[in-house]
């Protein structure tokens, strides 16, 4: 009988405390808290990967190299290489046009 008593005294003790959310916030953000250690490492080895991104100047935005006049038949037939790099995004957009207009692409 007294070993009931005392599991039930020492239950009350442990509830008592975990009903004061005050308390029980306290303990899990000092104690559980959850920290992703192989993100952190992930984003410093980044960092130095790439270097501070937030000191460069943001580009701005340039104008197409290709012209909005050209044709499929144009980027076939010729055999000189563009003045600038075509960006891979103004590539796909003219391919993904010409495909439209031709039905190859829905």
């Amino acid at each position: 009988m007294d070993d009931n008593g005392n599991n039930s005294n020492s239950y009350e003790n442990q509830s008592s405390g975990a009903s004061n959310p005050a308390t029980s916030t306290e303990k899990l953000s000092e104690e559980d808290v959850f920290v992703n250690h192989a993100e952190t490492a992930w984003h410093k080895m980044r960092r130095e990967w790439v270097g501070d991104q937030s000191h460069k100047p943001q580009r701005a935005p340039r104008e197409p190299i290709m012209s909005w006049t050209t044709t499929y038949e144009d980027l076939l037939l010729s055999t000189e290489p563009f003045q600038q790099p075509i960006a891979l995004a103004e590539m796909v957009d003219f391919l993904v046009d010409i495909w439209h207009e031709e039905g190859l692409y829905d």
